[in-house]
C-alpha cells in the first residue's frame, strides 16, 4: 500500500513539474526569485524532450508500482498519461521536438512579456 501511495505521488509532482515548467513564468511574474528554479526546469523538460529521453521520475514511478503490486508502464510520462488522451498512437521524435519547440516558444514569449512588463514599471 506504502508503495502505491508513494507512487502516486511521485505521478503528481510529476505532473507538477510538466505544469511548472510550461506555466511556471506566470509565477516568476509575481515572485522573480523563482526564476533560478524556472530556469533549469524548463531547460530539463526541453532536453528530454528534444533528446527523446526519459525523465528518472518515470522509472522511480514504476518501481514503486511494481513493487505495490501494481503494473508499470512502458514509455515516458506525457505518453503514458497525457498522451493517450491528446495524442492518438504513439509520440513521435518530431512531435517530441515541437513539443520542446513549443515548450520553449511559451517561456520565451512569457519571459519577453515579463521583462518589458518590468522595464515599463520601472521607467513610469
Amino acid at each position: 500500500m506504502i508503495y502505491s501511495v508513494l507512487a502516486d505521488l511521485v505521478m503528481l509532482f510529476h505532473f507538477g513539474f510538466i505544469i511548472f515548467a510550461v506555466l511556471g513564468a506566470l509565477l516568476v511574474a509575481r515572485w522573480p526569485r523563482l526564476t533560478w528554479l524556472h530556469l533549469p526546469t524548463v531547460a530539463w523538460a526541453i532536453w528530454i524532450e528534444f533528446t527523446g529521453g526519459i525523465c528518472p521520475l518515470t522509472p522511480l514511478e514504476n518501481w514503486l508500482r511494481l513493487q505495490g503490486g501494481e503494473a508499470g508502464y512502458a514509455g515516458g510520462f506525457i505518453q503514458h498519461y497525457i498522451g493517450s488522451v491528446i495524442y492518438p498512437g504513439e509520440i513521435t521524435m518530431t512531435l517530441r521536438i515541437l513539443l520542446g519547440l513549443g515548450l520553449l516558444a511559451i517561456n520565451l514569449g512569457l519571459y519577453i512579456w515579463i521583462f518589458r512588463r518590468r522595464r515599463h514599471g520601472r521607467s513610469t
